[in-house]
């Protein structure tokens, strides 16, 4: 696997502002503080000469270990009590978030306030949850994870530390790197190195790190989040060289952008019952029946926007949306406006839908109800280990794909957001207790490890027509954003896709075959 090489951004210190800046979000949205703090002002700064407190008041958010991906072993039995635990706990970061966004005059008096009065509850509240977790799996015969106590804990973020997904974890290791297979539309994904490091046009990036989080509500995007495609440099790499026998073909589905409007904000791979389990907007297109109540009983029942009708396979991904000023539909809802997700919500001009096949050889039928999540929504918390996010703009898609920053494309040029999805499967689970350890990326050279097999690799490229954001005194005006937990500050890392394999009458079998036989269907 390729490295992501990424140049670490050193914090300079930002210039205080002598006031807290409150955005009322229209229509009686949550009320998020814009806050301007610095550890390095003197005693006589404007803060009334104390230098702790001013500190205290950078806490830009809060991470939290990441419960789900640990548990790796949940017997089936407990899985949908399990996941409804899960669920809580994003609950209670999210409440803790807002908490956190919304007291920042009372951080800057108190300076153990975000310990005493966030945090430390946050962590007796996670540990009940921990508690019910052991219970529910070792009541049906299951043995939790040993160190699941040691999950309980969560901690401030500084605002220095949250660009480029909290700069953890500097090489993808966890099997979601996309290691040089074909990105679909003849787009190589390979390789998640990142072109950033750069500075768009001269801009302060320390001015958006010392305790400004920006954007309309408050948590980002911010100044440094963004890069010019044209200063960034070319990394993606070549493709895995193929085999006599690899599996050539393409297989097409067309299935609109979403103008019908098809939105909810559960995830019923990951939150399965729970309402609101994403806690941000997706877009669906395919099945038109998915929500958090629906289920292998009532999949094939969905319809679809595919013209295909075969192809009832849900395929949903958070929303992009332009922070310049409006709000949308949901601007008082749970998801939207309530946990920061906030501006014009934009739909794709164009969405591409592509099975390709693998280049070391042939592919078997993807099963039915297959459910695959590429990418992490938390990778500002767990690090880039799982980020699996491509912005590019075009007619650079071949040069440059990026990971941590957003993409100011040139005049002409459109933005676009890219997934490939994991091509190797165990050969006997349609899903996995965290969702990942069912499938696997191939390797650099497009091998599947351990067993796994081959299947149509899923990729898929949206593009949407976005006026480009501008950089002016290290603040980003008109920024665009994708969709997510509101503790994770709208990073362009967290993005991510999610899919359903739903066919009948053998479209499955149809698309492997199209694959394996070299010809490119629809």
């Amino acid at each position: 696997m390729g490295r992501n090489i990424r140049k670490r951004r050193s914090p300079l210190a930002v210039k205080v502002t002598a006031a807290s800046a409150a955005l009322a979000l229209g229509g009686g949205g949550l009320i998020w503080a814009n806050f301007y703090a610095s550890a390095h002002e003197s005693n006589n700064d404007a803060w009334g000469g104390n230098r702790t407190k001013a500190t205290a008041a950078q806490v830009a958010t809060i991470s939290c270990p990441d419960v789900g991906q640990k548990l790796t072993n949940v017997p089936d039995k407990a899985r949908t009590d399990v996941a409804g635990e899960l669920s809580n706990l994003d609950r209670q970061i999210t409440e803790a978030y807002q908490r956190l966004a919304t007291t920042r005059d009372a951080q800057t008096r108190d300076a153990s306030f975000v310990q005493n009065s966030i945090l430390q509850p946050l962590k007796e509240r996670r540990q009940n949850i921990l508690d019910r977790i052991k219970l529910e799996i070792t009541r049906v015969g299951g043995t939790a994870p040993g160190d699941l106590d040691t999950l309980a804990n969560c901690t401030g973020t500084p605002a220095d530390q949250t660009n480029a997904g909290g700069q953890q974890g500097g090489q993808n290791n966890g099997g979601q790197q996309q290691g040089g297979q074909q990105q679909g539309g003849g787009q190589n994904n390979g390789g998640q190195q990142q072109g950033g490091g750069q500075q768009q046009g001269g801009q302060n990036n320390g001015g958006q790190q010392g305790g400004n989080i920006g954007g309309q509500a408050g948590n980002g995007p911010v100044a440094a989040d963004f890069v010019d495609i044209t200063k960034a440099q070319p990394n993606v790499q070549a493709k895995p060289r193929q085999a006599r026998n690899a599996s050539r073909g393409t297989f097409t589905t067309r299935c609109g952008v979403n103008t019908n409007k098809n939105h909810n904000t559960d995830n019923v791979i990951v939150a399965p019952g729970v309402k609101n389990g994403a806690h941000h907007l997706h877009d669906y297109v395919g099945n038109q029946k998915i929500d958090a109540f629906a289920s292998n009983n009532t999949f094939l029942q969905g319809g679809s926007s595919c013209q295909n009708k075969n192809d009832l396979s849900s395929y949903y991904w958070p929303v992009v949306r332009v922070q310049d000023g409006s709000q949308d539909f949901d601007q008082n809802n749970d998801g939207g406006g309530k946990e920061g997700n906030v501006g014009k919500i934009l739909t794709p001009v164009q969405a591409q839908i592509k099975y390709v096949g693998s280049p070391t050889g042939k592919v078997v039928a993807m099963p039915q109800f297959l459910r695959i999540i590429t990418g992490d929504a938390k990778t500002t918390t767990n690090g880039l280990a799982n980020a699996n996010a491509h912005w590019s703009c075009t007619g650079f898609e071949n040069k440059v794909q990026l990971t941590e920053q957003y993409p100011i494309c040139p005049q002409g040029s459109k933005v676009v957001r890219s997934f490939a999805f994991q091509s190797c499967w165990d050969g006997q689970n349609a899903d996995s207790a965290n969702h990942r350890t069912h499938v696997a990326f191939a390797d650099a050279n497009g091998n599947c490890q351990n067993g796994f097999k081959a299947i149509p690799q899923l990729t898929m490229r949206l593009v949407y027509d976005i006026t480009p954001p501008t950089i002016e005194n290290g603040q980003v005006k008109n920024a665009y954003a994708v969709d997510g937990f509101p503790e994770q500050l709208h990073k362009p890392s967290t993005d991510h896709d999610d899919f359903i394999a739903i066919t009948k009458n053998g479209l499955a079998n149809k698309i492997a075959n199209c694959v394996n036989r070299g010809q490119n269907c629809s």
